[in-house]
């Protein structure tokens, strides 16, 4: 792939990258949002220094990118401990029916 150069400006300083044409409108977003966060933190909060907003707008992201890290394991242990539910579900069943021919299926004594 190739590259291409951009320039994009975050807390009112540029930066040159060289991103792909598949990334640039990631690269983009993320600038956009991050200017975004910069601009509501300065709202709320009486800071100074560029490298305070810099540094919140940080740990707001780190924050939730670790709960949505926290959330996916979760969610794939769940999904595995379903998977293993439905895997023993299905065995059961097979081991009670009888395949007689292609198109007949006979269920078997439970007994």
């Amino acid at each position: 792939m190739s590259e291409i150069s951009i320039n994009v400006t975050i807390a009112d300083r540029e930066y040159p990258l060289k991103v792909t044409q598949q990334e640039e409108p990631n690269i983009r977003k993320a600038v956009q949002v991050i200017n975004d966060r910069i601009i509501e933190l300065k709202k709320s909060y009486g800071l100074k220094d560029r490298q305070d907003y810099l540094a919140m707008c940080l740990l707001q992201f780190v924050a939730a990118n670790t709960r949505m890290e926290g959330y996916n394991i979760e969610s794939i242990e769940n999904i595995n401990e379903r998977l293993a539910s439905l895997d023993d579900l299905i065995s059961n069943f097979l081991d009670k029916i009888k395949f007689v021919d292609k198109d007949e299926i006979v269920l078997l004594d439970s007994k």
